[in-house]
């Protein structure tokens, strides 16, 4: 299996595809899974180019230094990731905090992001009010000092319940030994705590809502980079549900948006030929090298579908 010296720990990778035929593509996951969400999205997308699906600090078979686990922990070791990969023309795929990650990269190292395609992440600080209803009290007790660390750590309350109540189309046993595997023991678990913990949520913590805000900002203004942002239905567990999507059309650049079905917040586990075909058309219009570098379509307008 591909791994890769990061900082005082290594990354693991996945590494398909057709390396010299366009950008990279680099697909990131969100918690608690791993690079495993994409296995089922991947063999439709290879003719691309090269794709590349890393696993997380912490999480996956990458390494578990000792640390916090926040937000600035994971930016840290994904860049380092991305300058040992040396990678320089890259459109980034990501869900969750992955995508959220892909936006704070991006922002930090435009001149090598050729394109962002994202799904359900966060795309500004949030209110309790724009959190999906049916997780919040779920959400509200992990934030909670103890009570979290009893619920998460030493009885593994989220990776389980997230296995469960964020896909449409449950899991088979080989998959959930897949996603269990890398969190054994309660200290292991510790990233699958943090993340929940990072929420921009009323202002807080207050360094991820100005790292929202920072990549926010340059959502809005950069005109140059494509962008998809691919939709769902029919799941409580939604974080971009139809407010956030009109949020996204009035607030981000160049966005086009892609319906994809029903699907729960893992959605590349419900619907990855979708996610995939929306892919594949977004990469023959939008990441057209002619069009990008021409500059056609005017700055700041939406090129949206249903």
């Amino acid at each position: 299996m591909p791994t890769i010296s990061v900082l005082d720990s290594h990354l693991h990778y996945e590494d398909t595809g057709a390396p010299g035929t366009g950008p990279t593509w680099v697909f990131l996951h969100g918690n608690p899974v791993s690079s495993h969400l994409w296995r089922k999205v991947l063999p439709s997308v290879q003719r691309l180019g090269r794709c590349l699906t890393p696993d997380l600090i912490g999480m996956g078979q990458s390494g578990k230094p000792d640390m916090a686990y926040g937000y600035d922990d994971h930016a840290r070791y994904l860049a380092a990731w991305f300058d040992a990969m040396d990678l320089q023309d890259v459109v980034l795929v990501g869900i969750d905090w992955g995508a959220s990650l892909a936006f704070d990269w991006a922002r930090r190292h435009a001149h090598r992001v050729r394109g962002i395609a994202f799904m359900e992440t966060i795309v500004k600080p949030m209110a309790w009010a724009d959190f999906p209803a049916a997780v919040r009290p779920r959400f509200e007790a992990f934030r909670t000092p103890g009570l979290g660390e009893q619920l998460a750590l030493a009885q593994n309350q989220f990776l389980a319940g997230s296995l469960t109540a964020t896909v449409l189309t449950p899991l088979s046993a080989a998959d959930r030994a897949v996603y269990e595997a890398p969190y054994p023991t309660p200290a292991s678990r510790r990233p699958l705590l943090a993340w929940p913990r990072a929420m921009p949520i009323e202002g807080s913590p207050a360094d991820v809502v100005a790292r929202v805000e920072a990549y926010g900002d340059w959502l809005a203004s950069s005109h140059a980079v494509p962008k998809l942002l691919l939709t769902f239905t029919g799941s409580p567990t939604l974080m971009i549900g139809p407010a956030m999507e009109a949020w996204c059309r009035e607030n981000i650049a160049r966005l086009t948006v892609q319906a994809c079905g029903d699907a729960g917040h893992l959605a590349p586990e419900d619907q990855p030929v979708r996610i995939a075909d929306a892919l594949l058309a977004w990469a023959d219009t939008a990441l057209l090298p002619a069009a990008i570098a021409s500059g056609s379509r005017p700055a700041g307008s939406h090129r949206t579908s249903a």
